[in-house]
């Protein structure tokens, strides 16, 4: 199996490594962030959103020690690591500024033969390929794909409801909105932001924002014509997304949910889809590893229009994925 590296130790980071270490897919050979050690040992032994992890952790000057597993730690503040000296096949790139060409580039040229990006890529002339399980990760290609995208945690959710409606029914267009948690790139209280909707505390509104899923998932279905956007809730994980989609074929709410438990049950998208018969909040989708679960009641269909819902814990679906797509990856380079 390829060396791996996981670069950048945020949300993301972390509970990527806990999905790998968990289910015995891979222990990286390096750590890189711009924290201290202690700190980060500490935020990887006690999650506000998944609790406390089983072994002891402890982090000290070059190091992080998780159980019995003692991790190189290489403070990235200054510079991204030579990789080609710690002999690094694959990185992981969580750290959310490789979405251009140029920055995920840069991993290639410090001696990595791979990179996989947690985030969306500006645009497909800045990856190689955007590759989901469950979607279209049979198609990687270790000759071309040197730099590949995961897209969003969205993207996710919805490309498999795509998938779905897609291979059934057909899509002629759709416009989704997601109600999803709040994140990092808000802030607590009131101040200043970039984006100025984003200047009200993240914990006390209800903020409208953009969404990129649209444009990732048509890097991966070029004529698809879907768009959407986001709007941002007082929780701390989980969120759902709702596609309104005007199928080519006609189509009932039984034939449509019968599609959807199919599709979890066998093929593909197996362990990556999932669905609810039961009604449910959101505290239900908490660390469910899927990353689209399709809430079955909430399906309706008017006329020619047809409206789905899809759960997803937005950090612990999203981590899950990534940590199988690296794995996937690193035994095929």
């Amino acid at each position: 199996m390829a060396t791996i590296a996981l670069h950048g130790f945020g949300r993301i980071g972390r509970q990527f490594l806990r999905v790998g270490l968990k289910n015995n897919l891979f222990v990286p050979v390096s750590i890189s962030d711009i924290r201290d050690e202690p700190t980060l040992a500490a935020l990887f032994a006690v999650d506000t959103n998944y609790g406390r992890w089983h072994e002891p952790v402890s982090g000290s000057e070059g190091q992080l020690t998780i159980g019995d597993r003692t991790i190189p730690y290489i403070n990235s503040s200054k510079d991204i690591p030579d990789w080609a000296a710690l002999g690094v096949d694959l990185v992981i790139d969580c750290t959310g500024r490789a979405t251009t060409r140029a920055g995920a580039q840069a991993h290639l040229d410090k001696g990595a033969k791979y990179v996989l990006i947690s985030a969306p890529s500006k645009s497909l002339a800045d990856c190689d390929a955007v590759l989901l399980k469950g979607i279209n990760l049979d198609t990687f290609d270790p000759a071309n794909h040197h730099i590949v995208s995961m897209g969003s945690c969205t993207t996710n959710a919805l490309a498999a409801v795509v998938k779905v409606i897609r291979e059934n029914f057909g899509i002629q267009y759709g416009l989704f909105s997601t109600v999803h948690s709040y994140t990092n790139t808000q802030s607590l209280t009131d101040q200043p932001m970039k984006d100025r909707r984003d200047s009200w505390a993240a914990a006390e509104n209800i903020i409208p924002s953009s969404s990129g899923a649209a444009r990732t998932l048509q890097f991966i279905w070029s004529d698809l014509k879907i768009t959407g956007k986001a709007y941002r809730v007082p929780t701390r994980t989980g969120s759902i997304a709702e596609l309104n989609l005007i199928t080519e074929k006609d189509c009932t709410v039984q034939e449509v949910n019968d599609a959807f438990r199919k599709a979890a049950a066998e093929g593909p998208l197996k362990g990556v889809m999932d669905t609810l018969e039961d009604e449910w909040s959101s505290a239900r989708i908490v660390a469910d590893p899927h990353s689209s679960i399709i809430d079955l009641p909430l399906t309706a269909k008017e006329g020619n229009l047809l409206s789905v819902a899809a759960w997803y814990d937005n950090e612990w679906g999203f981590a899950n994925r990534l940590a199988e797509v690296a794995a996937f990856m690193a035994e095929r380079i």
